[in-house]
């Protein structure tokens, strides 16, 4: 029972910073992994609670009228490919290569977030900068199928940046692009025999809750409340790279 009960403890703040900003991963990776599932395990069980969080996602936005769907699913579609391919690698690649591949993403994020805001933000992107977005997207899905760990802020970086999108819908779209290119992923895993669904479901059962008060959060707060929730993820995974990688 108390592994149950760590287990959606774990899932519901992690499902909020998920939602809000990123970084969830790097609270509930270790914690499958420290209750003894193997890293590939630990990886795959993980992506459970992550489509049962961005539904539940999904749906507050929905609720609150912040919705485009023809425009989220066009997105996520360009990460598919790169997602597919991620997740076969993830499953075969060493725990020292996965963890320097996660450091220098991480590194590499961290910077293009401490850049200056777009003053494109909320307006329509260039036509060069819509198509950078979507090679971009390919390498964000291959990233989310491979580690998972932090892609709410590449994804952040490419909506944000390039598009210009606000920070509010860049949340809705961020929550409906990973649970689609989650879905195909976990298939990927589950064949491999890296999922563990009954544990995956209680962490999606804290990964739900923490996204619906997220979702309220978001839109209530608005930009200035999703910045700290971002700024509080980039020193999470800050303090992560430091004390592991």
């Amino acid at each position: 029972m108390s592994f149950y009960v760590l287990i959606f403890g774990a899932g519901f703040f992690a499902g909020i910073m998920n939602v809000m900003a990123a970084g969830g991963s790097l609270i509930t990776l270790p914690i499958l992994m420290y209750m003894g599932l193997p890293a590939p395990l630990a990886n795959g069980t993980n992506r459970v609670a992550l489509i049962m969080q961005n539904i539940a996602a999904v749906e507050g936005f929905r609720r609150k009228q912040i919705w485009d769907p023809k425009a989220g699913a066009t997105l996520a579609v360009a990460t598919l490919p790169g997602a597919i391919l991620g997740a076969f690698v993830a499953i075969r690649i060493s725990d020292d290569l996965f963890r320097a591949i996660l450091a220098g993403v991480l590194i590499v994020t961290v910077i293009a977030m401490l850049r200056p805001p777009s003053p494109q933000a909320g307006r329509a992107p260039s036509a060069t900068k819509r198509r950078w977005a979507y090679v971009a997207l390919v390498g964000v899905g291959f990233y989310g199928g491979f580690i998972q760990a932090g892609v709410g802020l590449l994804l952040i970086a490419v909506l944000y940046q390039l598009l210009g999108v606000t920070l509010v819908w860049v949340n809705m779209y961020k929550v409906l692009i990973v649970g689609l290119y989650m879905i195909p992923a976990i298939a990927v895993f589950a064949f491999s025999g890296n999922v563990d669904w009954a544990t995956g479901f209680i962490l999606g059962l804290g990964t739900s809750a923490g996204a619906l008060v997220s979702t309220h959060i978001a839109v209530k707060g608005g930009e200035r409340v999703v910045r700290y929730f971002i700024a509080a993820a980039l020193v999470l995974m800050g303090f992560r790279l430091l004390s592991v990688f």
